[in-house]
């Protein structure tokens, strides 16, 4: 996660303020310090920087609250005045399920606009929205056959000319057709420099297109120069919103994260990574939790839901190894284990305790589980158990997929207690439990198993 560094002397801030027998002038001056450099090396504007850590100060110096209060007000001051920064508060695209909606993006080239319009417009149809996607950018060789092949990934509607160069003449060609759509994602050309062509392009397709939205995608690498370029976007045509891409890299984000505060345009997305499920609302409030270790429920909850439909199943229908391979499908679709547990609280601290790779371990060995399963006949999917009957036939899939007999028995063992969870939770009913009332018929082992997953709730 980018911001690592900030993350981490926000966590070492916030211990020594609270293990700090008195806050005197010298501790105080030593913590603004701190946050000052890890702010300048995060990328956040100088100017910001001096206006925090002075309030910072003259929050520690205020007489009017109790000494023995002082540390937690300090701690919240500082945690309130970074999620200032970062925005302050969630927003959310107002967009409704009703026909002719567009959202027309902007950016610089090599800011990754056709990437993030894709897992937008996969975001949406996950979220029973009708989309399609708009190719307007007529300038970058290669432009509509990267959109046309990103719209076949998602099995999202895209309209491109290859041969057309007038980005106007192929709006008016499929505006009858976008209009048919809930949301129709538009696509524009970038430029290396924000020049008098590009400026003039934007105005004119405003006014063409008049989209329902407006949003500028900026990569996170972009630095302080982000200020800058969103006032001179801003000066072409109305900006409604900032998506800023590449949060995974190994980029300092501050600039592009703080621009938004700068400027008062709200960011209302976050690219996380190179899958087209990489996306995710901004909240600045979930952003510092995570920042501090503290896990982020509801990214991770918004997430399980949008990678979960393969996995859900009627009561009726048997439990197979195909319902493993979906699990380990939703789970890869949610992200990398290691940003997974970035979301659970308390999890980022144990992370930092595990010896070796453990959680990168873990991750390749579900892939290698995907691969025993591919290489299993339907029959034997189906029917599992037929595989520790006949152990040849685990010694066949071993060699087809290139999967120890070892790892391909562990994903049997797997099976059987995720198929005996499926099973308890069909015959118990959680609410009776929870009061109290054991069915008959249960045994020692499945209460047990049952109060260790359902515990917070019991």
């Amino acid at each position: 996660m980018v911001l690592d560094n900030l993350g981490n002397t926000l966590k070492k801030i916030r211990d020594r303020i609270a293990n700090a027998i008195f806050l005197d002038k010298k501790i105080v001056e030593e913590i603004a310090e701190d946050l000052k450099y890890a702010l300048i090396e995060a990328d956040v504007d100088i100017s910001l920087v001096k206006e925090i850590t002075d309030k910072i100060k003259e929050q520690a110096r205020d007489e009017k609250i109790k000494s023995i209060e002082r540390k937690d007000q300090l701690i919240k001051f500082i945690y309130d005045e970074i999620i200032k920064i970062l925005g302050g508060e969630e927003y959310e695209l107002k967009i409704e399920k009703k026909k002719g909606q567009k959202i027309m993006f902007i950016g610089l080239y090599g800011a990754g606009k056709t990437t993030v319009i894709a897992k937008l417009a996969n975001y949406y149809t996950k979220r029973g929205f009708k989309v399609c996607m708009l190719g307007l950018d007529v300038h970058r060789p290669a432009a509509p056959e990267q959109l046309e092949q990103l719209a076949k990934k998602i099995n999202v509607q895209c309209f491109i000319d290859k041969d057309e160069k007038n980005p106007f003449e192929l709006y008016n060609k499929y505006k009858k057709q976008i209009n048919e759509y809930d949301i129709c994602f538009v696509d524009t050309a970038g430029r290396h420099d924000l020049d008098s062509e590009l400026i003039k392009e934007i105005k004119k397709l405003e006014k063409t297109i008049m989209p329902t939205y407006t949003l500028l995608v900026l990569p996170a690498d972009i630095g302080q120069a982000a200020k800058k370029q969103v006032q001179e976007f801003k000066k072409s045509c109305a900006i409604h919103g900032i998506i800023i891409n590449r949060m995974d890299s190994t980029a300092k984000g501050g600039g592009a994260l703080t621009a938004s505060y700068i400027t008062n345009t709200r960011v209302y997305f976050i690219g996380t990574g190179e899958h087209i499920s990489d996306i995710e609302k901004f909240s600045p409030q979930s952003f510092v939790s995570r920042l501090l270790g503290m896990g982020d429920l509801k990214t991770l909850m918004e997430k399980m839901e949008t990678a979960s439909e393969k996995t859900k199943k009627t009561d009726d229908e048997k439990f197979t190894l195909l319902d493993v391979y979906n699990q380990i499908e939703g789970m890869q679709n949610i992200g990398p284990l290691s940003k997974i547990t970035d979301l659970i609280p308390g999890m980022s601290a144990l992370k930092e305790k595990l010896k070796g790779n453990v959680i990168d371990e873990q991750q390749e060995k579900l892939k290698r589980w995907k691969y025993a399963i591919n290489s299993m006949t339907k029959y034997e999917i189906e029917n599992p158990d037929v595989l520790e009957k006949q152990t040849s036939r685990i010694s066949r899939v071993s060699k087809g997929s290139g999967v120890k007999t070892s790892e391909i028995k562990e994903l049997l063992t797997q099976y059987k207690m995720l198929k005996g969870f499926a099973k308890t939770e069909k015959e118990i009913d959680i609410e009776k439990l929870q009061k109290g009332q054991i069915p008959a018929g249960i045994s020692r082992k499945q209460l047990m198993k049952l109060a260790k997953k359902y515990k917070s709730k019991m």
